[in-house]
């Protein structure tokens, strides 16, 4: 099991599953592929639905550009 950090929030995933699996878990999936919202890392930089996830990650939604 690995955690992953969503807008301050824990997210357990299993190794292997992508940014799109945790934000299932969270309820905002609808809000990225509406183009809502935008998933950025602890960095600033955007992430891809299919972006791998490592144990400890944070990831924060932000406003679509």
């Amino acid at each position: 099991m690995m955690r992953i950090w969503l807008n301050d929030s824990p997210i357990d995933l299993l190794p292997g599953m992508t940014v799109r699996h945790a934000l299932l878990q969270a309820g905002l999936l609808g809000e990225v592929e509406q183009g809502l919202c935008r998933v950025v890392d602890e960095w600033e930089n955007e992430v891809g639905l299919d972006g791998a996830l490592e144990d400890g990650r944070r990831f924060v939604l932000k406003p679509a550009r």
